[in-house]
């Protein structure tokens, strides 16, 4: 708190002298107040989907258990229906994207009373659906959005300045955080129509002065050339340039090719203690990672077999955890070096019930994570080791988030279960939000933020 703060506060002239006349239950209440203020201002904030690492983990502390429809909900705040994407937080700031109709939208939300503060219509767009059943050659030459998601699902991200948002339609924009317009672009313009079976969804990193976007589709080999791309692209975050394009074409067939996921930014060990980042992205039967100066590929694993991928990497130290697609198996792996990743550095993998939506989460020693028909398990980071299982209400399309010691568990229908960050099952709470949810949790400044089908809610302590 600086000197006019505390004056306007507390009073002109507030100061040493005035400090000495007050009784010392007073003194210790305004030091109190000044310290929770001070840890207001400095909230952990969530820039981008899962978090400020992309891990689904806060370093939050004194984080809501519990809460009911009359106590905990501190706001919430109605949303043009409808989008999935997680809400991206700076400071008092909350970003999140919807689509109204044939608008594609991006919302500035206060953080303390959940009151839009502005909204931008980015672009227009449709999500065309057709049944879920295999595909003719002729429906897989453009996309078609599943019932439970449309062009709003990709999540928004920040780095305290900029707000970069991105659709299933292709639009690429940046926006200050006056909601001014820096750039647009569209994907889909420059590199091709999106083919992805089920709709666009993949959400944009910033690194640096770098937006990094990954699209991983169906290639259409034997039906159509050239080859419809898959490619991770970057550009300059003050301009939209391209600072440079990867094709990612990994030879898998058909609807294997989708990839839903987003980038992780890994640093490892370099040289003389140096470190060393790298871009992680999983799909398409492949996991690999890109040098995110220029885009060249550093590692790769390949003949990770399975079908689309919906279920995100996450990473702990040297660990890479990744589900290959369909519900394949949960494999843990130390990727070291450069070129292809040999077999052996798998550590160990998990094959008997696996998520297809959900993306895992770790705290301390351990993995947690959730199947769409709502089993949970957690394992043993290091050995694979499942040291307990447990079926939890409801279906799951939400990942968890972990912090304070716990994991919260939020299913389709809005009840968040909380368990204990431990190898023992623990089951600490069970609270609803009244709503439909399939986007991921925010934390911010000892707070929950929930997406839900038709608001934002806000969750803390009364």
């Amino acid at each position: 708190m600086t000197r006019v703060e505390f004056d306007q506060t507390y009073g002109a002239g507030a100061g040493f002298g005035r400090f000495a006349a007050v009784g010392a239950a007073a003194l210790l209440a305004i030091a109190l107040s000044v310290m929770a203020l001070v840890g207001r201002a400095e909230g952990e904030n969530w820039p981008q989907w899962r978090g400020p690492q992309g891990t689904g983990v806060s370093g939050e502390r004194d984080l809501p258990l519990a809460w009911t429809s009359e106590r905990g909900i501190l706001w919430r705040t109605e949303l043009p229906e409808w989008g999935n994407s997680t809400p991206a937080i700076w400071g008092e700031s909350i970003f999140v994207t919807t689509q109204r109709g044939e608008d594609l939208l991006l919302l500035k939300l206060s953080k303390r009373n959940g009151k839009i503060e502005w909204t931008r219509t980015v672009g227009s767009g449709s999500a065309a659906r057709m049944p879920l059943q295999k595909k003719t050659d002729s429906d897989r030459k453009q996309q078609k959005f599943h019932d439970q998601h449309n062009l709003a699902s990709p999540s928004p991200v920040t780095d305290g300045r900029t707000v970069v948002v991105h659709f299933g339609n292709g639009d690429l924009a940046a926006y200050d955080f006056s909601g001014e317009q820096l750039w647009k672009r569209n994907l889909q313009e420059d590199h091709g129509a999106y083919t992805i079976w089920w709709g666009h969804a993949n959400s944009p990193v910033i690194h640096g002065n770098m937006v990094i976007s990954a699209c991983m589709q169906d290639s259409l080999a034997g039906i159509a050339e050239p080859l419809s791309p898959s490619y991770v692209v970057a550009h300059d975050l003050r301009n939209g340039k391209v600072k440079w394009f990867r094709p990612r074409m990994t030879g898998a067939k058909a609807e294997e090719c989708d990839s839903y996921t987003t980038p992780l930014v890994r640093s490892v060990p370099g040289e003389n203690e140096s470190k060393v980042e790298e871009i992680v992205v999983m799909g398409g039967n492949h996991l690999d990672a890109y040098n995110p100066a220029d885009g060249s590929r550093r590692w790769f694993l390949p003949n990770l077999v399975g079908g689309r991928t919906v279920t995100g990497p996450t990473m702990v130290g040297e660990l890479v955890f990744a589900t290959i697609g369909m519900r394949g198996s949960l494999v843990a792996v130390r990727p070291e070096g450069e070129g292809e990743v040999p077999r052996s550095k798998i550590e160990w993998r998990f094959e008997r019930g696996t998520p297809d939506s959900c993306s895992p989460v770790a705290s301390e020693r351990w993995l947690f994570a959730v199947t769409d028909d709502g089993i949970a398990r957690c394992f043993d980071l290091e050995t694979g080791r499942v040291r307990w299982n447990e079926r939890l209400k409801g279906s799951y399309k939400a990942s968890p988030v972990a912090a304070d010691g716990r994991v919260y568990f939020v299913n389709m229908d809005g009840l968040c279960t909380v368990v204990s960050a431990s190898d023992r099952f623990n089951k600490l709470s069970e609270s609803e939000v009244g709503d439909e949810v399939i986007a991921s949790p925010a934390i911010s400044d000892g707070r929950l933020f929930f997406r839900g089908r038709k608001g934002l809610y806000c969750i803390g302590k009364d």
